[in-house]
């Protein structure tokens, strides 16, 4: 069926009125316009198979004939946008393309695909293989993505290398295999099991596409994105869908050691996609996609590109992700929570905001700093601090390094620490 869209602008008074009027049919509707001081009148010549399907069928001031219909009939836009509503006060003409974003800021029909098309040619499959007894076996695929014209690739750990306690092996060769079909032989230069981040590289005499890096902390719930990459060994696949959770926990997903976060997503992943890009609208790489729930649909993870970029700079300035540890469990507080603690114990501290700890590892530099179970850390290295997340950044990769810290207790009493982070055990 064909798709057609007629505009119609007209004056009424004093005041410029655009509207957009859409139609699909198998022929195109005509639209005529009689104005005076009184009333607009529009006329449209509608197929009459259609004309059941009309918002303002039955309207009282409606009237149909074998080939027209007319009348005062009122005129409806299925989104109200206020650039559009500007543009309107000021007589500008709305205008919709064949694709990309409308100027009223509502989604075209090709968003997908225009956002796609960025990134699809710097988007890799990874396939590792091995030669076992002079025969060549595959042992795992995954996809990535290159990130740098000098053949800097970001993918999954899990993908290309095994562990060995320890240390790091790459599990054999690496052909890296692009969209328009070059082929290379690519080489693991850094790798974090625990992330499971992995930076591999390939050399080219040609130039290489790259793709753009976004900011995964403008993501909100409900956002379209698109996950690309190989599954199943079918090379440039595009999935799309929502983000449903921006700050997904570790252990939330039962997952032990550290404290991590993932964007969670209902975009189809398979086996093959780990390490492939996770799209925004605007083309731009906002996660790393990762993993999925076998047991359901619609539940795939991806590491943030906010948390990927910061550990690239780590590959860059140490060769590998250093991590301090205190020896804290953590919550942040909300109103709501605080609240609730203070109806529990009337000696809870009198606080608006902070992180509460309700556990401390014995023999941790947290411990020796002199933490207790309940405090609520109110300011860290000198800074206001309200999430897990700020003391994360504040911390940074300061090893052995001490850092003040500001904690409430019960009755409101406030004691200064001082804590100095040691390295976290890879194997925690």
């Amino acid at each position: 069926m064909d798709h057609f869209m007629r505009k119609a602008s007209f004056s009424s008074g004093s005041k410029s009125i655009v509207r957009i009027i859409a139609i699909g049919a198998a022929s195109a509707g005509l639209l005529y316009l009689s104005n005076n001081p009184d009333s607009t009148t529009v006329k449209l010549s509608i197929p009459t198979i259609l004309r059941k399907h009309l918002p303002f069928q039955g309207h009282p001031s409606f009237v149909s004939s074998d080939h027209w219909q007319f009348g005062k009939f009122p005129l409806f836009l299925s989104r109200v946008d206020p650039a559009l509503a500007g543009d309107v006060a000021k007589g500008a003409p709305v205008a919709v393309g064949d694709g990309g974003k409308p100027s009223c800021g509502c989604l075209g029909r090709d968003f997908i695909a225009n956002a796609a098309a960025k990134v699809a040619p710097a988007v890799v499959n990874l396939s590792v293989q091995q030669d076992l007894y002079g025969f060549t076996t595959v042992r795992s695929m995954c996809s990535g993505t290159i990130i740098d014209a000098d053949g800097t690739i970001l993918t999954c750990a899990h993908g290309v290398v095994d562990s060995q306690g320890r240390q790091l092996t790459t599990k054999g060769k690496i052909d890296v295999t692009l969209q328009d079909g070059r082929t290379f032989e690519g080489t693991v230069i850094n790798s974090d099991l625990h992330s499971d981040i992995a930076i591999v590289k390939i050399k080219s005499k040609t130039p290489l596409p790259t793709a753009k890096l976004g900011s995964s902390s403008k993501l909100r719930p409900g956002d379209w994105v698109i996950a690309m990459g190989t599954p199943l060994s079918l090379q440039n696949t595009v999935t799309a869908g929502i983000v449903s959770c921006v700050d997904r926990k570790s252990s939330d997903l039962g997952l032990g050691g550290m404290r991590r976060e993932y964007l969670q997503t209902d975009c189809a992943i398979n086996a093959g996609n780990s390490g492939g890009p996770l799209v925004n609208i605007d083309g731009e790489i906002v996660g790393v996609n990762i993993m999925k729930v076998a047991a359901a649909d619609g539940l795939s993870f991806s590491i943030p590109i906010d948390s990927v970029s910061k550990i690239i700079e780590h590959f860059k300035k140490s060769g590998r992700v250093i991590r301090p540890w205190l020896g804290l469990k953590m919550l942040d507080l909300n109103e709501l929570i605080i609240s609730q603690l203070k109806e529990r114990d009337a000696k809870f501290p009198e606080v608006e905001k902070g992180i509460l700890v309700p556990m401390v590892t014995p023999g941790s530099p947290a411990d020796r700093a002199g933490f207790h179970p309940g405090d609520v850390v109110i300011e860290f290295d000198g800074k206001p601090v309200q999430s897990i997340k700020e003391i994360v950044e504040i911390m940074d990769d300061r090893i052995g390094k001490p850092l003040n810290v500001v904690v409430k207790r019960a009755n409101n009493e406030v004691v200064k620490l001082t804590v100095i982070p040691e390295e976290a055990n890879p194997d925690m």
